[in-house]
């Protein structure tokens, strides 16, 4: 657990078209985790945004007849439209174009000068516009002159700049992410940049400016320049806590979500820059798969490509928070998924025979048996008290699976108590007990005891449910609004508690 602050961020996305399934899934992600940490009664920042500038944006502007900055408050506005749309909890939402972020970077990228790690030169050399990436010439013939991210050939840049003075803080880099094991997360993209830190015949220093570009903040003391828009993207991570209060209680960062696409500039340049400027290294920085679609490398001219009218689509179809859980289930936390149509059919009818038909299947009977008030457990028997053990322990499980981002485990733990739950009450058969007088002190406990799973289930389930658990929840009774995770865990209803009413929380799809 953390110090009691928790500051999570998304990567700033470039706005050059709508938001897609690698957004939604990585602010998703995001968004679950700064919802568990709330519930864990810290207090949290969740910080997403968008990256207006760069030569990728100046493209997509010219290709599109607009100017940048008309493509840039358009997209963006889609952005945040979406995020809210969704329901993404975030506390703010930064720009690389908002006053706040340009004073800022401008700033620092100040005090890189005057500490003597910036200087003139000219470079030349690979660049791949799609991902704003240097190329050395060993990769980039490697690739046969293409992106290894897109297939889009690279371009040849010969121009003036400015370099920082990577190069300096590698092997001090290098220490750190040794010392650090969390630091890089998973650990195969761990090992993957200590490997590539260790060729230091390939990194040289970097180009901080582009001569050729317009479209961006103006280089400090050189308007002739823009800043390289990965120079001027990172720091929003530290410029979006824009006052001092901010800074002291969330930086360091504790998580820095991203896509695996994007690790080098995050565990690179970034803490480079850092050390540079005296700052405090993020605590991690954790870099999540791509996604394919039913198998394939997602594609418009494939028309597996998973974008905004299709998001939509199955928001609509199932449901926003059964599509969270969906994401989140899908693979492993880190790595690789594929988009697969059948599978989020799947997840659905997980959750509604699993939890809601659970939910309905406790509040029917106790409603019947009890007039829907929780009953007392004194009869249980050892097959009780193992539920109400495993119950018991979802929420320390549960709590350790969000804070160390094994976020399918997250979302799992909690349906297979469910799932443990309704093969309860099909061995226990509360119906037959229910027509036998003697066993009346036995369908109390049979009643009782499922009643605490399935309340364990829904509060282990807020962070990525959060609409359809606190709906569970308010069936069982429970308000969820300003309590804490531990404090809901801890007041499962006892006997003498009054059911609320049922109606199916995951209705029948048609």
């Amino acid at each position: 657990m953390s110090d009691g602050t928790f500051y999570i961020t998304t990567p700033i996305y470039y706005p050059n078209g709508e938001p897609h399934l690698g957004h939604a899934y990585t602010t998703i992600c995001a968004d679950a985790v700064a919802r568990f940490h709330r519930l864990a009664g810290d207090r949290t920042w969740l910080l997403t945004g968008t990256d207006q500038h760069g030569q990728k944006m100046d493209n997509t502007a010219k290709e599109l007849g607009v100017e940048p900055a008309t493509l840039a408050d358009e997209m963006t506005a889609k952005f945040k439209g979406y995020f809210a749309e969704i329901g993404i909890s975030n506390d703010d939402f930064i720009h690389t174009r908002q006053p706040r972020h340009v004073e800022a970077v401008t700033k620092m990228v100040e005090q890189l000068q005057a500490n003597g790690d910036v200087y003139s030169g000219s470079y030349s050399g690979w660049y791949d516009e799609g991902e704003e990436a240097f190329v050395t010439e060993t990769d980039a013939k490697a690739n046969d002159y293409k992106s290894e991210v897109s297939g889009r050939p690279l371009v040849k840049y010969e121009e003036p700049t400015y370099f920082f003075k990577l190069g300096k803080y590698v092997p001090k880099l290098v220490e750190h992410i040794e010392a650090n094991p969390g630091f890089i997360q998973p650990d195969s993209r761990r090992n993957k940049i200590l490997q590539d830190l260790k060729d230091l015949d390939k990194i040289g220093d970097l180009s901080i400016t582009r001569s050729s570009l317009k479209w961006g903040t103006p280089m400090p003391g050189d308007a002739g320049h823009v800043l390289y828009v990965w120079v001027d993207a990172l720091p929003n991570y530290y410029t979006a806590l824009d006052s001092d209060d901010k800074r002291e209680a969330f930086w360091p960062a504790d998580v820095h979500l991203i896509g695996k696409e994007i690790l080098w500039f995050h565990t690179v340049y970034w803490p480079c820059i850092l050390m540079s400027l005296g700052l405090p290294l993020p605590k991690q920085v954790y870099a999540h798969g791509w996604w394919t679609s039913e198998g394939r490398k997602m594609s418009k001219s494939l028309g597996n490509f998973v974008g905004l009218s299709e998001l939509r689509e199955v928001t609509e179809r199932f449901g926003l928070d059964a599509v969270r859980y969906y994401m989140l289930r899908a693979a492993p936390f880190g790595s690789d998924l594929d988009w697969q149509r059948d599978e989020l059919t799947r997840a659905y009818t997980e959750l509604a025979n699993v939890v809601g038909n659970g939910l309905n299947r406790v509040l029917k009977m106790t409603g019947k048996y009890r007039d829907g008030v929780v009953p007392s457990r004194d009869g249980a028997t050892p097959q009780d008290e193992e539920l109400l053990q495993a119950s018991n322990a979802l929420g320390d499980e549960v709590a350790e699976a969000w804070t160390e981002l094994r976020l399918q485990d997250a979302v799992t733990l909690p349906v297979e108590l469910a799932r443990k739950m309704n093969a309860y009450i099909d061995q226990t058969e509360p119906f037959k007990l229910a027509k036998d007088e003697s066993q009346s002190a036995r369908l109390d406990a049979v009643l009782a005891t499922a009643t605490a799973a399935l309340y364990q289930t829904l509060v282990a389930l807020l962070p990525v449910l959060p609409s359809k658990a606190a709906a569970g929840l308010e069936q069982l009774g429970v308000e969820t609004a300003d309590r804490t995770f531990d404090d809901l865990r801890q007041s499962a209803p006892t006997a003498g508690h009054q059911l609320g009413a049922g109606s199916p929380l995951f209705p029948r799809l048609d």
